[in-house]
């Protein structure tokens, strides 16, 4: 480009504290005329320039990708020698365009990081371009200066609308994700089960792969359980989660802490609904008949937990098989029960009860003599040992 320099009336341009608000007024409107006729053609090196450094970019500029990059790298420079003109905000119909390239990123599984970078390049190019042009115009260096300081304030407003684009359209797909993911579960918790084709075709849109098998979670109160992939319904009077099986015994517990919750038993999809009811039940009976522990596995306490669902056997079979004990002391029923059981479910062995129940072995002894004076043959006979354990099982805290 050559030629005499173009007539003038910038003056020095050294005033002002910089901020980004004051730059636009700060610079001489007739700039406008100066670049816009020379600037036609650097959309194309832009482009070219971004292809060449960026290498997800460097890819054909055809269909939607191409649409959008060409579309952004005109309106970017069309607007910048616009708002020179004029010192006005950029339009709405163009602030779209850096809004959509940020949800186009998005669409491509990609953060921001590319996308700036692009501005970064694009802006590079065109100062360099400019100052050649503005050099050759005569325009003095501190004009100059003042526009480099503009056109990288106009990028960080670029990449902000980017950004803008790029976090609405995450929410978007997180709540819509949500929604349908709570749709599976309720799906899998219905009672009756679910059409087995619908809860597939709800697993497939909610991106949860249906497991062979899973466990409800059953909880008392509302908890942080990001990185679980669990579905989860923390909203309502009945906090509860679905987790594929096995879970992660120390994953789950560490997710919880601080939280009082019970694991239902692993079940095929179908049954979820069982898994959260025994969850449930668990949880009720935390502090009473099961351990009072911050995390109640159902699996191991599956026979207390059946024999709770038929209380008036429980109560009958207790009648029968603990009467013996019915007329100690409560003192000397807890203790004589607590060591009847540990000395069936051992089988006899004394240093197991005494290490169980933290008492010295000879204790052991003098209570077993207590209870054969109590139950005498009952304690050998193999239907009345079982129907012991489970009275014992189902009664004892």
């Amino acid at each position: 480009m050559t030629g005499p320099p173009v007539e003038t009336n910038f003056g020095p341009m050294l005033g002002g504290d910089g901020r980004p608000g004051q730059l636009w007024a700060m610079l001489p409107r007739e700039l406008a005329a100066v670049f816009r006729p020379r600037l036609l053609d650097v959309a194309d090196e832009v482009l070219r320039e971004i292809q060449r450094t960026i290498p997800d970019y460097a890819r054909p500029l055809d269909g939607a990708f191409g649409k959008a990059l060409r579309a952004g790298v005109q309106a970017a420079i069309l607007q910048f020698i616009d708002r020179i003109a004029t010192s006005g905000p950029v339009p709405d119909e163009r602030r779209q365009v850096f809004v959509g390239l940020g949800v186009h990123e998005l669409a491509q599984g990609r953060n921001l990081d590319v996308l700036q970078a692009a501005y970064r390049v694009g802006a590079r190019v065109t100062w360099r371009r400019m100052a050649e042009v503005g050099t050759r115009a005569g325009v003095p260096s501190a004009t100059l200066c003042l526009l480099a300081e503009a056109i990288f304030a106009y990028i960080d407003e670029l990449s902000a609308l980017s950004i803008e684009g790029h976090a609405a359209a995450q929410a978007r797909a997180a709540g819509a994700l949500e929604r349908r993911r709570r749709r599976l579960l309720d799906l899998l918790l219905a009672d009756p089960p679910s059409p087995s084709r619908t809860v597939q075709e709800a697993a497939t849109a909610a991106e949860w792969p249906l497991p062979h098998r899973l466990v409800a979670v059953a909880l008392d109160g509302a908890a942080d359980v990001t990185g679980l992939e669990a579905l989860e319904d923390l909203e309502d009077g009945t906090p509860r989660l679905l987790l594929p099986a096995p879970a992660d015994r120390g994953a789950l517990t560490r997710a919880l802490a601080g939280q009082r919750a019970a694991v239902g038993p692993p079940v095929p999809p179908r049954q979820a609904a069982r898994s959260l009811a025994t969850a449930q039940e668990a949880l009720r009976l935390v502090g009473d008949v099961l351990p009072d522990e911050p995390l109640t596995w159902c699996e191991d306490h599956l026979a207390t937990l059946w024999l709770r669902k038929e209380p008036f056997l429980v109560t009958e079979v207790s009648r029968r098989r603990l009467a013996p004990l019915t007329a100690l002391t409560p003192k000397q029923y807890t203790r004589l029960a607590h060591t009847l059981l540990a000395w069936l479910e051992t089988c006899g062995n004394v240093r197991e009860v005494a290490d169980r129940l933290a008492i010295h072995p000879q204790t052991v002894r003098a209570r077993a003599q207590e209870l054969e004076a109590l139950f005498a043959d009952h304690l050998r006979h193999p239907d009345s040992r079982f129907e012991m354990i489970l009275a014992l099982r189902a009664t004892l805290p």
